[in-house]
């Protein structure tokens, strides 16, 4: 008689326990993976937006502002911020910020369906080199509250920084 190789019951429900017992840590770590990964994007694109923006304001020689949008066109300062933004070239430097005729839209940002965005400011404008900007800050909240929170910080010179939002904030996010 002739030895058959293969795998006995008990063997069979070992492995399967201990993929369950894996998958069981694995999938929060991987869930977090992913809500960081959305907010880091959600981030450097606001930073990029920012960043852009101060480029610009410099090579136009007039404002160029970074406003709430939900259409990509025009700037809707009654939405949130995590409708999406557009960055576009205020020739007119009207206030409220209004995209205009001849007015160029430089960038279009989307929404973060994901997460709230919460501004002290409605619109960030940047000027031209010399000249003050507005300086601000942008919040970034997902599910998990405000401890995984990050923020761009704007400088008066319109230079952005990401940061984790410090425990002695007092900003806390919207439920």
């Amino acid at each position: 008689m002739q030895n058959q190789a293969g795998f006995s019951l008990l063997e069979l429900l070992l492995v399967g326990v201990l993929a369950g017992v894996l998958a069981t840590l694995a999938v929060p770590a991987f869930s977090t993976l992913l809500l960081d990964a959305d907010m880091v994007a959600q981030v450097n694109r606001y930073v990029h937006g920012i960043h852009l923006a101060r480029q610009e304001a410099e090579k136009y020689g007039t404002d160029v502002v970074l406003c709430r949008s939900t259409d990509g066109r025009t700037c809707n300062h009654a939405q949130a911020w995590q409708s999406g933004f557009i960055v576009f070239v205020n020739r007119d430097r009207d206030d409220p910020p209004q995209v205009d005729a001849g007015e160029t839209v430089l960038q279009a940002g989307s929404g973060y369906p994901g997460g709230v965005i919460t501004a002290n400011r409605s619109a960030f404008v940047f000027r031209p080199f010399g000249k003050r900007s507005v300086n601000g800050t942008l919040n970034f909240c997902d599910r998990r509250g405000p401890d995984a929170a990050r923020s761009v910080i704007v400088s008066y010179t319109g230079r952005p920084r990401a940061a984790a939002v410090p425990a002695s904030n007092q900003f806390r996010c919207p439920s």
